[in-house]
């Protein structure tokens, strides 16, 4: 089934999309469609979270419908294991490609607390101290009037700039991560740091050469090699626009008559560390687990990403290194990022006190944040009451 009009997706076409696709995986089962490893659904959780599945699915259906998106993916993670993951819509609105738990997702920034697993290994392996002046990793960054940290770009207290105008809409090639801090490494700090809080994807892209500098390696090659492999985040990689990247999903946007269009064409290769990869929801939740406890890493360095930075003055800012840290009404503690992308939106929840990992994604700039919050209270309710 294909969608009536390639240019607009209407809400009865994708009604019908989803539903067509949620009667594909009827009976709760992994099912192929073209080939054996193309899976819509994946469950492998028995009976015990059947009617937390049921309802999930039907309000990631309604979101969807309210919020026009082509094209949804989410996982839940209970007690170390993936219990259930699901593609809806469509990957490719013209081509009628739907979405399944293979298919990936551009995730914006939760790219940082997947950077700041391989800025951890490097703090325990000595090669990074996080309170050293970033020259010490990338002599040839200017000094700025006060010295900055690589703590300090982590939380976003070092007073490196964001995005001005249309940067985010880059469609320039950078072939590496130094060449990408000719954007803003001549600009001034926007305030002493340690001072102030205020979000710094730039500061991430100065991070990740930091990283380079201290492992000697190139930041893509030792995310792969020491993150994405050990974890078995498989389909996890950088949104390279001069290779194939199998399963990668369509982008959209909305028009101001709320018609859902191609999204512009752009190169994320300036900000790898804070905004640049690609992934699906199973990687990302099998990556949030093992930010439940030590394990990859040390409790002490989960403790240095996680807890909430001070600013001088001692008001917490709510962010770690790569984690923002909350409280959710019912008092249970999480961990979280979310991250926009041109094209997409995506959520990343830690739950530890139910032992839950629950993450979303869409292609679309979209309410992913909601569907991933509304999942995860549908698991909480459910698991309270097996308690």
């Amino acid at each position: 089934m294909r969608p009536d009009n390639c240019e607009r997706v209407r809400r009865p076409a994708l009604r019908a999309a989803i539903l067509s696709l949620l009667f594909l995986v009827s009976g709760f089962l992994p099912v192929a469609v073209h080939a054996q490893t193309l899976r819509l659904a994946e469950v492998h959780a028995g009976d015990d979270y059947i009617e937390a599945i049921q309802d999930s699915r039907a309000l990631i259906v309604e979101i969807m419908e309210e919020a026009g998106i082509p094209g949804a993916s989410v996982a839940v993670g209970i007690g170390g294991q993936i219990v259930w993951a699901e593609g809806f819509g469509w990957a490719d609105v013209e081509l009628g490609v739907p979405v399944t738990t293979l298919t990936r997702f551009r995730v914006g920034s939760v790219s940082k607390p997947i950077t700041a697993a391989g800025l951890g290994l490097l703090v325990e392996r000595g090669q990074i101290d996080l309170d050293a002046p970033v020259q010490t990793y990338v002599p040839d960054f200017p000094e700025k009037r006060w010295p900055i940290t690589t703590r300090q770009l982590g939380g976003h207290t070092a007073g490196i700039r964001h995005y001005r105008g249309a940067e985010m809409m880059s469609a320039r090639r950078y072939p590496t991560v130094e060449s990408g801090l000719e954007i803003f490494a001549d600009d001034s700090l926007l305030f002493e740091p340690g001072t102030e809080f205020s979000y710094s994807s730039y500061g991430w892209n100065l991070l990740s050469a930091v990283m380079e500098g201290a492992s000697g390696e190139d930041f893509l090659t030792f995310m792969r090699d020491e993150v994405f492999e050990p974890l078995g985040l498989r389909h996890t990689v950088a949104d390279h626009t001069d290779s194939i990247v199998t399963f990668r999903t369509s982008f959209y946007e909305k028009r101001g008559d709320g018609a859902v269009i191609n999204a512009p064409y752009v190169d994320n290769s300036y900000k790898w560390a804070g905004g640049g990869f690609l992934s699906t929801p199973e990687d990302l939740v099998r990556f949030g687990q093992q930010h439940l406890g030590p394990g990859f890493l040390e409790a002490e360095t989960l403790t240095e990403l996680q807890a909430p930075q001070t600013l001088r003055n001692g008001e917490s800012t709510g962010y770690g290194i790569g984690w923002s840290s909350g409280e959710q009404d019912d008092g249970d503690r999480t961990y979280a990022h979310a991250g926009g992308s041109v094209g997409g939106a995506t959520l990343l929840l830690l739950v530890p006190e139910h032992d839950l990992v629950v993450a979303g994604v869409v292609n679309i700039s979209g309410p992913a944040a909601r569907i991933v919050q509304r999942v995860a209270q549908v698991f909480e309710d459910h698991l309270d009451g097996l308690e």
